[in-house]
């Protein structure tokens, strides 16, 4: 974790941020990266919903694993190996508190968001479904939300669903509950819309599907990083999400699976440490969430996790809340005030992303030459090709901030735009 900034500190990073202004962001001097020029200009990264930046502890973490404790877990008597082990559970449990979890047995490592659904497919979907049986998502679903359900479907004969969205970007809550039905075994919604950054109701979803009698699947992603979680509160079924999108490693994730349903899940890949015993005539099967990480895990990664997420607890989620929306609503009003610009997901309530477009200039295009003014962001589908489908557009631009970002990321965006349209005089 970070030591506490001395006021001699504190003073320089607000010089450099922007002075008093309530945009300015205390901790960006935590991101090494932050420093280093792109095309000889300063970085405004605002790709934040691809990946964020590490802080220097999460890097820091990663480095001393390898010099320190590295060995392999669970199987070894030495010290190295039980250390290891030890760092790689404490994980665990930081990822519990995170999310306030039950218990840190409800808690299983993934590759990531992708890794977790497709491990809730293989193992809860194909001992569960049945012909006939429906998934319903909504509109706005990253693809890995519903690729996988779309191959469960194909396998046992159940159903995909959707639920539509607004113009605004917002879930057609009528829509929702019209698809519910007694068939409906799952539903899965994303917590934070990825491209449009619209944040869904998701207490609401979960009671209705509740007493539809399905259970939940939370696509977290886009929200770990940004705002309180608490799986409890939420009553859900599942969340995943995925470290490199909340200043971790990328290669590790999570996925939280109510005890009762946890138990119940079949291993969805076998090999070493998710076993219990293994003969020629059969094999039986580890407790827990080991019985879902075969091989050798990312141990590193995890503990480079764990780092990440004392580090965004040590500032609060609800301050970088606060500064994210800020920051959101700043860039709103000025992109909205340019001639030629339209938003694209206009929902009340959002989350720290920005998606739009520019009349006459394609968002790959517009990419490239905020790229050369030194901004990063996306342009494209952003892995949401239904969404785009809906709005009748191939992709948009796509800005989107993390704690680090300040007011100078949002001027740089909107002058980078302004540019872009004096050049192709639009």
């Amino acid at each position: 974790m970070n030591a506490p900034l001395t006021s001699q500190h504190s003073a320089q990073l607000a010089a450099d941020s922007g002075g008093d202004s309530p945009l300015a962001s205390p901790w960006a001097a935590d991101f090494p990266i932050l420093a280093r020029p792109v095309r000889k200009r300063r970085l405004a990264y605002l790709d934040n919903g691809a990946t964020t930046q590490k802080p220097g502890a999460v890097i820091q973490a990663l480095e001393a694993f390898y010099e320190q404790s590295n060995a392999n877990i669970h199987r070894g008597v030495h010290w190295l190996s039980q250390h290891a082990t030890d760092l790689y559970e404490e994980a665990r449990e930081r990822v519990r508190v995170l999310l306030n979890a039950p218990d840190s047995q409800d808690v299983v490592f993934t590759r990531g968001t992708t890794e977790a659904i497709n491990l809730v497919a293989q193992s809860w979907g194909q001992k569960v479904l049945r012909a006939g049986d429906e998934i319903l998502v909504t509109g706005m679903e990253h693809h890995s939300n519903i690729v996988p359900w779309q191959l469960l479907c194909a396998r046992t004969g159940a159903v995909l669903r959707h639920a539509r969205i607004t113009d605004t970007g917002e879930l057609d809550l009528d829509d929702f509950r019209a698809q519910l039905n007694p068939r409906t075994r799952l539903v899965g919604i994303a917590h934070v819309s990825n491209a449009l950054g619209t944040v869904n109701p998701v207490a609401e979803l979960v009671r209705l599907a509740h007493e539809a009698g399905a259970l939940v699947l939370v696509d977290g992603a886009q929200a770990v990083a940004h705002a309180p979680v608490d799986v409890q509160a939420l009553d859900c079924d599942f969340y995943a999400f995925s470290g490199h999108k909340l200043y971790g490693p990328t290669g590790i994730g999570a996925l939280y699976v109510r005890g009762t349903i946890l138990a119940g899940m079949p291993p969805w890949q076998g090999g070493g440490d998710m076993i219990r015993t293994v003969s020629f005539e059969g094999s039986t099967w580890a407790a827990g969430p080991q019985r879902f990480e075969a091989g050798t895990p990312n141990i590193g990664g995890s503990v480079a996790l764990g780092a990440a997420i004392d580090y965004v607890l040590s500032i609060g989620l609800e301050r970088i809340a606060a500064h994210e929306a800020a920051l959101l609503a700043e860039a709103t009003e000025r992109l909205r005030a340019l001639p030629g610009v339209r938003l694209v997901g206009t929902a009340a309530h959002k989350a720290g992303i920005l998606s739009f477009l520019v009349d006459g200039i394609h968002p790959h295009d517009l990419g490239t030459i905020l790229d050369t003014e030194g901004v990063a962001i996306r342009a494209g589908h952003h892995c949401a090709m239904p969404l785009m489908s809906h709005f009748g557009i191939p992709g948009t631009a796509r800005a989107s901030f993390a704690l680090y970002n300040d007011g100078r990321d949002v001027d740089a965006l909107v002058a980078g735009v302004r540019k872009a349209q004096k050049l192709f005089g639009v």
